[in-house]
């Protein structure tokens, strides 16, 4: 793609990342500077939809299949928008031991979805974490900003109407 086509093609990523892709590439070995792009991209939109790894490939002028291999190497990436509501899994030894897996299992059953994976009303995503530092609360799960501790599976159902129900509330 020549310079002029790029100025022609309409891009989906806003100006401002746009202007920090440009200043990036006008540096020297500009492909270093792809997961400090990658990060402001998934900050902005939540993840890097194909179309934006596209979009930051030409800009960067780096191969698509760079910035692809990139953002699916390392796991702080995400490829698919995330929910809402952000349900970490502790599977600390202290979680484990007292239970973590079948308060996976709960929430897996309630939603109807897999770990790293989003309902289709775009409330719930489930993630693994390998600790949350409150082993004394343990099994424990963070959604969002706040730790939910000694969960049991038969709590988990009530925990989620819960949150539908705020939901519902606005």
């Amino acid at each position: 793609m020549s310079a002029h086509d790029t100025a022609e093609r309409q891009y989906t990523l806003d100006r401002e990342l746009q202007a920090y892709i440009s200043e990036c590439r006008g540096k020297e070995h500009s492909e270093s500077f792809l997961i400090s792009v990658l990060h402001k991209v998934q900050a902005r939109y939540g993840y890097l939809s194909q179309e934006h790894m596209q979009e930051v490939a030409e800009l960067l002028g780096v191969p698509a299949s760079t910035v692809s291999g990139v953002a699916t190497f390392y796991h702080f990436f995400r490829l698919q928008p995330q929910g809402k509501y952000k349900v970490s899994f502790c599977l600390g030894t202290a979680c484990y031991v007292k239970g973590a897996p079948a308060i996976i299992d709960a929430f897996k059953e309630e939603l109807g979805i897999d770990v790293g994976e989003t309902t289709k009303d775009g409330l719930f995503s489930l993630e693994i974490t390998r600790c949350l530092g409150v082993c004394g609360l343990a099994p424990v799960v963070m959604i969002n900003e706040t730790v939910h501790g000694k969960l049991t599976p038969a709590s988990i159902p009530a925990l989620i109407a819960g949150i539908r129900k705020k939901e519902e509330a606005g």
